[in-house]
């Protein structure tokens, strides 16, 4: 029905990264978007980015303003990256305590209005429109990360490289949020975990001392622990209350 569009079907489950980079591969043209399959774009939000990268030419990548289903912003459509300092505001809550400083709220730019169009670090994969350009010259995505992580390692490089990253409030995506992921929770929480100690492992281990590397690790396991565990005890509530 649509001979335009190539569909690449998997026998199996290969993760977010390397599913994406096989459709980035082929594909050819002066953007590539990635797009997640629980998210519905408003019909002009595409061509806004594309207006908006064509007359910003040091702009590598641009996400859009991403609603979630109650019509709140999802967060993670605008983000910092995790350093230990911000990691440790967001992990202590007090990010959500204080979402409007400055200081404590740097992760997810909650100081800010969400109609405001900003630079930011990273966007959401859930919807990541990419120059080809700067493809060519970061690379693809880290297939190191089977999900959760890779689209916050391939901001990482691309201003490394020395490009923008922007957010388009202007452009509305709908999505709908872990979809797939709400099936296997606990494969999920393990997944985002091990993402978090590679992205960490990559870019800010070398750089600093060893007893806040070893502080970071502790502070991932602990918060993985007690995520797990909250899970577990949440899967065994409503098999009881379906009993």
């Amino acid at each position: 029905m649509l001979p335009s569009v190539r569909v690449i079907e998997n026998p199996d489950n290969r993760g977010f990264a390397v599913a994406n980079n096989q459709g980035l591969r082929g594909a050819t043209g002066r953007y590539v978007l990635l797009l997640n399959p629980d998210a519905l774009v408003e019909p002009d939000a595409i061509s806004r980015v594309v207006s908006f990268m064509d007359a910003n030419p040091d702009v590598g990548c641009a996400t859009a303003r991403l609603v979630l289903p109650d019509g709140t912003l999802d967060l993670a459509c605008r983000r910092s990256f995790p350093t230990p300092l911000v990691a440790l505001y967001r992990m202590t809550l007090l990010s959500r305590v204080f979402p409007g400083s400055r200081l404590f709220g740097r992760y997810n730019f909650t100081y800010l209005p969400e109609e405001l169009e900003t630079e930011i670090d990273a966007p959401c994969g859930a919807f990541m429109m990419v120059r080809s350009a700067t493809v060519a010259q970061v690379g693809l995505l880290d297939e190191g990360y089977f999900m959760y992580g890779e689209d916050l390692d391939w901001a990482f490089r691309i201003k490394a490289a020395g490009w923008r990253v922007m957010y388009l409030p202007s452009a509305v995506v709908h999505h709908a949020k872990r979809a797939s992921s709400k099936r296997n929770r606990s494969n999920a929480i393990k997944w985002f975990y091990d993402a978090m100690r590679r992205f960490y492992a990559t870019h800010y281990e070398p750089i600093y001392a060893p007893p806040v590397n070893w502080l970071v690790y502790a502070a991932i396991r602990l918060r993985q622990w007690v995520e797990l565990g909250a899970s577990r005890v949440s899967e065994s509530r409503g098999k009881e209350g379906q009993a």
